[in-house]
């Protein structure tokens, strides 16, 4: 039987990391929105054709983050100070080091990047001036994504919520100021996006200025053991930042044979809007992620089957309203962003809108049940859950249905990749579970 306090727990951690997830998703939604109604379908669609460099950029920073966070939870759980010191140093130093890969990439090989991209001369100079400026501003990013999980492992969750909030509220103001009282264009937009990060570490400052911080920099030379180590531990948030990336870009690619510019930018408006969604069920993943764990060293089954039960029990609740929402107001959705009216833009978008959000269930069980798995060390499954979902499945899947259906196959291929990611994830935690339970009654009968 679970515990008492199993739900209120489940409640408290869950709720945090999803307003914490959906404001940091408004980062890019903001974008969407402001530059619909200020620059146009060539907006939109300059904006998508670079947005995949932001989820690189944001990947690197959630691996060194969640990776160096990881190492010194636990070396301060054993009170090993010096090594704690010593991992979130390194995990300065790996940030500092792609900080500069990122900026040089910026400054010498924006152009190259944007060709790659495949913009066209319509929304060549809008996608270079994105890309660049979200490259310069790179080291921001990466140092902000490091603070805020060292913060959260250092007892302050709830400042690294208002960190990642604060500094997305920001983005959404600063849009609208550069964007139309400023007349900065695309410009505008993306260096709101770039001080955000700048925002939140000021958010995050009271933290270091009071000295709550038990985490120090301090002299070192950069070590091999543990920069593998932060790899280690962060690399899946690195691989489902990565791969949202690469599949914009395959999509963006496809479609842009199919409808051109304006088929890009109504999927901008679908992969923006999937952005808010897929942060829900990131945000419940996350929250389950330190219950499970706890309660997976206290071999405590009951506790770890109701809080994954509840977990699942929201994420299809949150599906039925949100698909609801979607399928109903495709329409209304797809004419918020469609500034110029465009008929051809309307239709492509909420038609897609009520395709590729069937999706909804399969994706939310499919990043729940992958927490679940690492909680409960268990991390093959979910790293092959991840990379099935993310490019082993998902691109193979758009090219095939796209030749077949056209526009109609692309809005698809992402609702099949997620129901047949969920079919293995389930044999999975099928297979797993009967084992444990072997193993459970071969201990009652010793």
């Amino acid at each position: 039987m679970a515990s008492s306090g199993c739900f209120r727990d489940f409640v408290k951690y869950s709720s945090l990391n999803v307003l914490g997830m959906i404001g940091l998703s408004c980062y890019i939604l903001a974008d969407t929105f402001f530059v619909s109604k200020g620059l146009g379908t060539n907006g939109l669609a300059a904006l998508n054709l670079a947005i995949p460099i932001y989820s690189f950029i944001h990947g690197s920073g959630l691996m060194i983050g969640m990776g160096g966070g990881t190492a010194y939870s636990i070396y301060s759980s054993r009170r090993e100070h010096t090594s704690a010191n010593r991992a979130f140093t390194n995990a300065v130093y790996l940030a500092a080091a792609l900080a500069v890969v990122f900026v040089l990439t910026g400054v010498f090989f924006s152009e190259t990047i944007t060709d790659l991209l495949g913009a066209d001369d319509d929304v060549y100079d809008m996608t270079k001036t994105y890309l660049q400026v979200i490259l310069l501003f790179a080291p921001a990013f990466l140092l902000n994504n490091v603070l805020l999980c060292f913060v959260r492992n250092d007892g302050a969750p709830q400042l690294s919520m208002a960190a990642m909030i604060g500094g997305s509220l920001s983005n959404v103001i600063l849009d609208w100021v550069f964007i139309f009282p400023c007349q900065m264009g695309i410009f505008g937009a993306v260096f709101a996006t770039g001080l955000a990060p700048i925002i939140s570490m000021i958010i995050l400052s009271p933290h270091f200025i009071r000295r709550k911080n038990r985490f120090h920099f301090t002299k070192c030379r950069p070590s091999g053991k543990l920069a593998g180590r932060i790899f280690s531990g962060g690399v899946p948030s690195l691989i489902t930042e990565v791969s949202s990336g690469v599949v914009i870009i395959v999509f963006n690619a496809i479609i842009l044979k199919l409808e051109g510019n304006v088929g890009v930018a109504a999927y901008g408006v679908i992969a923006n809007i999937s952005l808010v969604i897929i942060a829900i069920y990131t945000g419940i993943a996350q929250g389950i992620q330190p219950i499970i764990s706890r309660s997976y060293g206290q071999n405590n089954i009951s506790d770890i089957n109701a809080i994954l039960r509840y977990a699942l029990t929201a994420m299809l609740i949150f599906s039925a309203v949100i698909y609801a929402l979607v399928f109903f107001g495709a329409s209304q959705i797809a004419s918020v962003f469609n500034s110029e009216n465009d008929p051809l833009l309307q239709s492509i978008a909420a038609q897609g809108l009520r395709l590729y959000f069937i999706a909804c269930p399969f994706a939310g069980f499919n990043i729940i049940i992958s927490v679940y798995f690492t909680s409960t060390e268990r991390p093959l499954p979910a790293h092959i859950i991840s990379l099935l979902r993310g490019f082993i499945v998902i691109i193979p899947m758009a090219f095939l249905l796209s030749s077949v259906g056209k526009i109609l196959g692309v809005w698809c291929a992402f609702p099949a990749t997620e129901l047949l990611v969920a079919i293995t994830g389930f044999i999975f935690w099928a297979f797993i579970s009967k084992s444990r339970k072997a193993v459970k009654q071969q201990s009652d009968v010793i």
